[in-house]
């Protein structure tokens, strides 16, 4: 028996001791396989699952290195069943492949005949093949490329895609460093997805994933389109490239709901393309405007549905998706895995702050009491309303108030879900509000004020969750959320996490309703971030004056 923080089951499950000196080395050994269940205080539980070891696998970990990190950190005897499971898991993958035949065109193959026999005999994988070209060998129909790959991982043989890219349009991009240099990690996850040719990159919020784009088009030297969350994150994109790449402003065009120009560098909105007229989308042809040779996929762990049946047909163009985590609320990370690729890179968030390249965060859930009156309310409520009733209580109002007195001349952002909620924070601190039906003019006005330090202080709806770039904020001071959402935490803090002078801390508080659905969303939400280290102080609101 070794003395380890880990306590590996055979159920799968992973149990980690939080307060054991190798606590943190045994989370940065499973992080890559091991996804987190629960994260109470002392015992944080992660589970393996086939897609997370594959996702591994696709990155360049095998399964030699994932049973020597659970020996490694186990603190009984690991179940041998267990890694035979993971080996067997592990191997699973790229048994079966996608090729380019000299002369049959694209092709599936296998290592392994008797996998590709029972593939063939699934029913929802007949319609996609053609005829049987040799004993391994069978054809598909060049238009089921994205298809196949999804039937096959649901039916737990993920192909690896060996058919190659055409190449597209080429249009002449570099990278420009001009007073900067790309990092080394940035660079690595360049190489890692040129090398895979589709593909997911992780990265922190403010480690730069904007960069990893330019430097992947710079690769590819190709028309690109690249798909964003909103109008202000494409504006923001475009200004990125002017500055880091050789593009003028006139190659690069915008795809928005108020503007329509296909440039051999187009952004364009999820929304836009997704928007439907009597049944049918009408903006499709964007996908077959130009000859692409690359597409980006910006906050890929958002992609509506129809994105996923549209790149389903794009599977012959280089493919990169990045965001700061591909945790997915809707469970789809099946499809990010194989219709945009597998995980490429991933770097963790406490490693790249390590390094200086993102700001230290202290994390604060200041939990309130309801008072007597809506205790009751709160009680006898359907139990779709009781979300709102506890994350709206003006409970919450006072707390607010004293944080961003505490935090006074700070750049602030106070963040809410219910434009209620919002609409009322703002009139009580007397600052401006950002939210849905803000003109993306004023939206871009009041950013860049924050940005500038004329504006200290903004309330914000889920608007600002996503690809916004706001250097300064060093607070966040969150009352409501989309429910458990793990992915919308990680964005709200992200905000905070470019790095700030002399190396200051950025302050992280969640204002919780205890004993209500509140309290367990927010355990919900605080997940991930605890997969990536950050731990939560809880204090009560009475004690929040004398908070450390």
């Amino acid at each position: 028996m070794n003395d380890g923080p880990l306590i590996v089951q055979s159920d799968k499950t992973l149990l980690l001791e939080i307060d054991h000196p190798l606590a943190s080395d045994a989370r940065k050994a499973i992080a890559p396989f091991a996804e987190l269940e629960r994260s109470p205080e002392h015992i944080h539980t992660y589970r393996l699952t086939p897609l997370g070891l594959w996702n591994a696998r696709a990155a360049g970990h095998d399964a030699e290195q994932v049973v020597d990190a659970l020996l490694t950190f186990s603190r009984y005897a690991v179940p041998h069943a267990l890694l035979v499971d993971i080996a067997e898991t592990m191997g699973r993958y790229g048994r079966l492949r996608l090729e380019k035949h000299p002369t049959h065109g694209l092709v599936l193959s296998s290592t392994d005949r008797p996998v590709l026999e029972e593939v063939l005999r699934a029913k929802k994988i007949a319609g996609m093949l053609g005829n049987r070209v040799d004993d391994d060998t069978v054809l598909v129909h060049a238009s089921e490329r994205g298809n196949l790959k999804q039937a096959l991982l649901k039916l737990g043989w993920p192909a690896e895609d060996f058919a190659g890219y055409v190449d597209g349009e080429a249009h002449p991009i570099s990278l420009v460093e001009d007073g900067w240099a790309i990092r080394k990690y940035q660079q690595e996850a360049v190489e890692s997805f040129w090398h895979g040719g589709s593909g997911v990159v992780v990265l922190p919020c403010g480690a730069g994933k904007t960069i990893v784009g330019a430097a992947a088009m710079a690769e590819a030297k190709a028309t690109t389109l690249i798909l964003v969350t909103n109008t202000v994150s494409a504006r923001q994109w475009k200004d990125e490239l002017i500055k880091r790449t050789s593009l003028t402003a006139d190659e690069i065009g915008e795809y928005s709901g108020s503007v329509k120009e296909v440039r051999p560098v187009t952004i364009a909105t999820y929304q836009v393309l997704t928007t439907r007229r009597k049944g049918v989308y009408t903006h499709l042809e964007l996908l077959d405007a130009r000859d692409w040779g690359l597409i980006v996929y910006d906050e890929v762990h958002l992609l509506p549905a129809p994105i996923f049946r549209m790149t389903a047909n794009l599977q012959a163009r280089r493919r990169i998706g990045l965001t700061a985590t591909l945790v997915r609320e809707d469970g789809r990370e099946g499809e990010v895995f194989s219709l945009i690729g597998p995980k490429r890179y991933d770097a963790p968030w406490k490693d790249i702050e390590a390094q200086g390249w993102i700001a230290p965060a202290d994390c604060v859930e200041v939990r309130v009491t309801l008072p007597e009156g809506q205790r009751i309310a709160y009680a006898t409520a359907e139990p779709e309303e009781r979300y709102r009733l506890a994350s709206c209580t003006h409970a919450k109002i006072d707390v607010v108030r004293r944080l961003v007195e505490q935090h006074q001349g700070q750049p602030t952002l106070v963040i809410g879900q219910y434009i209620d909620q919002i609409d009322e924070l703002a009139e009580l601190l007397d600052a401006p509000v950002i939210k849905g039906e803000t003109p993306v003019k004023e939206r871009q006005r009041l950013f860049e004020a924050f940005r500038s330090g004329e504006l200290s202080l903004l309330v914000v709806s889920k608007v600002a969750n996503f690809s916004i770039d706001l250097p300064s904020a060093e607070v966040a001071i969150q009352v409501s959320g989309s429910f458990g959402s793990r992915q919308e935490e990680a964005q709200r803090l992200g905000r905070l996490l470019r790095p700030k002078a002399e190396g200051k801390t950025a302050h992280f508080y969640t204002v919780v309703s205890r004993d209500t659905v509140d309290a367990d969303f927010a355990q919900n939400r605080q997940r991930f971030l605890a997969e990536q280290g950050y731990a939560y102080r809880i204090i009560d609101a009475a004690d929040l004056d004398v908070a450390p």
